[in-house]
């Protein structure tokens, strides 16, 4: 596994807001005791309404069947065994903005 990749995700009912349910999701980083960190997607357009997104145009590198917003704002740690299958990966400079993104989010720089 390797960071910028597309993976569809079953991400478990928690009851609140947060993303759940078989859905794309990129790779950020692949942690100790079987854990990675992702952030979900959304095919749900309205959401480019919230800071902290990114709009995924489908192509064949990224593998998604139609334009998605990934949820920065939704960065998460899952148990690995929820991950289902490879799906594509993210171009370079839309991970750069995932990496300012986070880092602005969480006050880094």
């Amino acid at each position: 596994m390797n960071k910028g990749e597309i993976w569809l995700v079953d991400i478990p009912e928690s009851g609140g807001h947060e993303q759940q349910g078989a859905r794309p999701v990129v790779l950020i980083s692949e942690l100790e005791a079987n854990i990675a960190m992702i952030i979900p997607c959304t095919s749900n357009m309205k959401a480019l309404r919230f800071p902290h997104v990114l709009e995924l145009e489908p192509n064949k590198k990224n593998g998604l069947s139609s334009f998605s917003v990934a949820l920065i704002f939704q960065l998460r740690a899952i148990d690995k065994k929820r991950l289902i299958k490879k799906i594509g990966t993210i171009d370079s400079d839309q991970l750069i903005t995932v990496d300012e993104t986070i880092k602005s989010m969480l006050k880094l720089n």
